[in-house]
């Protein structure tokens, strides 16, 4: 085994890790590595290429601020293209020479003698060690597929297999199908797949709020105005990213303000499935619209009134070798049996691989106080880490990489302000963690998420919302904004602790009216 010593290591090399990397990179802090287990770039844009995969965020949002893309050709991006230009802003900015790919993170653990997280890993069957002063998690939520736990499922003798790890080598035509889930990977792949199984069916728990997805393709003379004209695509982006906050405030503060969405989505319904009044209540939420993510989609409706597909609403009483049988005793004998439940969001296994000060991992500290972070960053008992992504940073109406690019100003300040002032060690007190939780929730109360009636992947098993910022981004932009040295116990060179100063200087991004973009 050999060690290397670093000052930062970064896990994860989708948006947040990359974007880590370039601003470290921007702001002279050279001494890093970025850790993935995949091939490339990209993260969960990466990995899913499912049929049908996109983006339900516009393009003009789903792009760094510092690398905007004036040639996506549609406005809404599908998962090849996404997946290019994440690699594009690799090579733009040369990050590859310091990644490692091929790379699985299996444990790391603060060394509170050393000042240090020692992070163990496995490459080729190697195992290495990478000893780093300050650890960037940048994994992000949606990277562990989540498999049913469902009766029998090991028993299946047919072909199985989840959204997030799909074969594309594997011909559907013609098979007998079950898709399991009607969540956003779904209603993305339930289409494609419908135009060449034999037969498919769609087993549903909740029938999810849909609108008509707005995708067209940008003219030539679109691309010329974003790639002369100053300030043009800036203007876009901004327009866009106001017009999603609108959406916002009907979320977190008036759920009754989205009243116009439920109708838009009805009407959805309607012009999809036209005449069949059975099959338009089944794929009719019961649900206030918001209460769990609003997804896009012209094809879902068409694809489950085909003569071809069956829209299951009766639950999964157990799977045989040969097929499903549901809760109302009806045996459907199925070829391939298609996982669309998602991701470990709140128990993801990755929090069992971080140990903190205390040696306890980061899923038994959250086991027990639930899923929470200080501006969805830092964590009480595990030094010198943040986390991208983090408790408290999703969003369910614009792009999750404005709230990213909010997390990278507040990462740079934070390495700045620890270089100007000596400082080795960073804890966030336990008592600001607390109070921005409470805060949180505070805010939550009058939410869709909370009064929706709906249960949904927001929430974590003791029914708290620990995934969703409540309220407009540019708050959260604006919280992130510098490093509030404060609100840490700190230790600088000796270890000796360190009162309470100003943040030195600040690192920020562009401003609201040119957003950087988010979502997942």
């Amino acid at each position: 085994m050999t060690t290397n010593d670093v000052e930062i290591a970064i896990i994860g090399a989708g948006f947040s890790g990359l974007g880590a990397a370039v601003r470290l990179k921007q702001n002279g802090f050279d001494d890093f590595v970025l850790l993935d287990r995949g091939r490339d770039f990209g993260g969960t844009w990466r990995d899913n290429t499912y049929p049908g995969a996109a983006c339900d965020v516009p393009s003009q949002l789903y792009s760094f601020s510092f690398a905007k893309n004036p040639t996506w050709s549609r406005s809404y991006s599908h998962q090849p293209e996404i997946h290019d230009y994440i690699n594009g802003v690799a090579d733009k900015f040369g990050i590859a020479a310091k990644a490692r790919f091929g790379t699985e993170v299996t444990r790391t653990e603060w060394n509170e003698d050393e000042g240090r997280w020692v992070i163990d890993t496995l490459q080729d069957g190697k195992t290495d060690q990478v000893r780093a002063r300050v650890l960037v998690g940048g994994v992000g939520p949606l990277c562990e597929p989540n498999l049913p736990d469902i009766e029998g499922i090991e028993s299946f003798e047919g072909k199985i297999v989840h959204s997030a790890r799909w074969d594309n080598d594997h011909d559907f035509g013609g098979q007998r199908v079950a898709v399991i889930g009607t969540g956003a990977s779904a209603i993305q792949l339930v289409p494609e797949v419908a135009k060449v199984a034999g037969r498919l069916d769609v087993y549903q728990r909740t029938a999810p709020w849909i609108v008509p997805r707005t995708e067209r393709a940008y003219s030539s003379v679109e691309h010329w105005a974003y790639k002369n004209v100053p300030g043009y695509q800036s203007a876009v982006r901004g327009g866009i990213y106001a017009a999603n906050e609108v959406v916002a405030f009907g979320l977190t503060y008036s759920p009754k303000a989205l009243k116009p969405v439920e109708l838009l989505c009805r009407a959805n319904i309607l012009r999809g499935i036209g005449r069949d009044a059975e099959l338009r209540r089944k794929a009719t939420p019961t649900f206030q619209v918001g209460c769990k993510r609003i997804l896009r989609s012209n094809d879902w409706y068409p694809a489950l009134a085909r003569p071809n597909v069956d829209l299951v609403t009766d639950g999964i009483e157990r799977i045989t070798p040969s097929g499903i049988v549901s809760r109302d005793g009806t045996v459907r004998e199925v070829d391939v049996i298609v996982v669309a439940t998602g991701f470990h969001v709140t128990d993801s296994p990755v929090f069992e691989k971080i140990i903190g000060k205390d040696g306890r991992s980061l899923a038994q500290v959250w086991n027990e106080i639930g899923m929470q972070g200080y501006k969805g960053s830092f964590v009480h008992g595990f030094p010198n880490m943040m986390l991208m992504v983090g408790p408290s940073t999703g969003l369910g109406h614009t792009s999750m990489v404005y709230m990213i690019e909010s997390q990278l100003n507040y990462l740079v300040d934070y390495l700045k302000t620890s270089r100007a002032l000596g400082i080795t060690r960073t804890e966030v007190k336990l008592s600001a963690q607390q109070e921005f939780n409470a805060g949180i929730q505070h805010k939550l109360r009058n939410s869709v998420w909370v009064n929706g009636g709906c249960a949904s992947w927001y929430k974590d098993a003791n029914g708290n919302i620990t995934t969703l910022w409540p309220g407009f981004t540019f708050a959260y932009r604006q919280t992130t904004r510098s490093f509030d040295v404060a609100a840490y116990d700190v230790t600088r060179g000796a270890r000796r602790p360190v009162a309470p100063a100003a943040p030195a200087g600040s690192a920020t991004g562009e401003d609201v009216a040119s957003p950087a973009t988010a979502n997942a």
